[in-house]
């Protein structure tokens, strides 16, 4: 088991290379954040790097409990339902702007993992318009608002 944790950790840490390669020399001809826009990748795959430079050299295998939940059908389709959510979360994060792709993704997620509706929505809808204030107002990176363009000044 240790054998192969440490061949996946090999492979995915030679991709996170490769990728790093390809993102290092990405210039964009406009900037609208103070970092630029190839910080966000390169640092995600350098912290991806690090933990698997860890899985690759730990001296123990990663050992699963009987408490953990088993990869079964259940498990494998809400994993399945998560990915089509964010894929369409990009598909509508232009159209729809940040606030609303992101409460309507948030409330089926919300409701996957055993949440109830009005907790849902009104958590959902908080932690979008949270999360917009706080990338366009505060870090001064800005987010589409989409339908919601009429709010702004």
């Amino acid at each position: 088991m240790l054998t192969i944790q440490r061949i996946f950790a090999a492979v995915l840490l030679l991709v996170c290379i490769g990728l790093a390669l390809m993102a290092w020399p990405y210039q964009a001809a406009f900037s609208y954040e103070p970092v630029g826009p190839r910080a966000f990748p390169l640092l995600i795959l350098g912290l991806m790097g690090l933990a698997l430079l860890y899985m690759l050299f730990r001296p123990t295998p990663i050992v699963h409990s009987d408490e953990e939940p088993q990869l079964d059908r259940a498990t494998l389709q809400k994993i399945a339902i998560c990915i089509g959510l964010l894929l369409v979360f990009a598909g509508t994060f232009e159209p729809l702007g940040f606030i609303l792709a992101g409460t309507l993704i948030g409330v089926p997620m919300a409701r996957l993992y055993g949440g109830r509706w009005v907790p849902s929505i009104v958590v959902s809808t908080l932690m979008a318009i949270s999360l917009y204030l706080l990338f366009d107002k505060v870090m001064d990176v800005p987010l589409p608002l989409g339908l919601l363009d009429i709010l702004e000044n």
